[in-house]
């Protein structure tokens, strides 16, 4: 069909938001997301706090670690590859990159629910 269609700037941080609460499991209101042009593509900050088990269960269970993806850096990382693609597909914006920095822990229950 003739036209355009864009998703607007106003949209992009809230769509980051979303994308990345459901991929690391967190309430969409615990993420800050900045954009910034990176030669012509869009490159992602985030802020958030991951959730982890609480200490005294890990060291009763070590296991639990791995029902929650890993270690906070193993997830981080693990999350920028799906979020990038997520993002592109919902908003069909050309991204570069994505950064997370984990601002925080939030002791949780049980393991991460995908």
């Amino acid at each position: 069909m003739a036209g355009h269609t864009r998703v607007s700037t106003q949209a992009l941080p809230t769509t980051a938001q979303g994308v990345a609460a459901e991929v690391l499991g967190i309430p969409p209101e615990l993420v800050r997301a900045t954009w910034r042009d990176d030669s012509g593509s869009l490159a992602l900050s985030l802020s958030l706090p991951l959730g982890i088990p609480s200490l005294d269960r890990v060291l009763a269970d070590p296991e639990l670690v791995a029902g929650f993806g890993g270690t906070v850096r193993d997830r981080a990382q693990a999350a920028k590859g799906l979020i990038l693609e997520r993002i592109a597909r919902l908003s069909g914006s050309v991204l570069s990159r994505v950064d997370i920095r984990v601002t925080g822990v939030r002791v949780q229950e049980g393991g991460r629910v995908r």
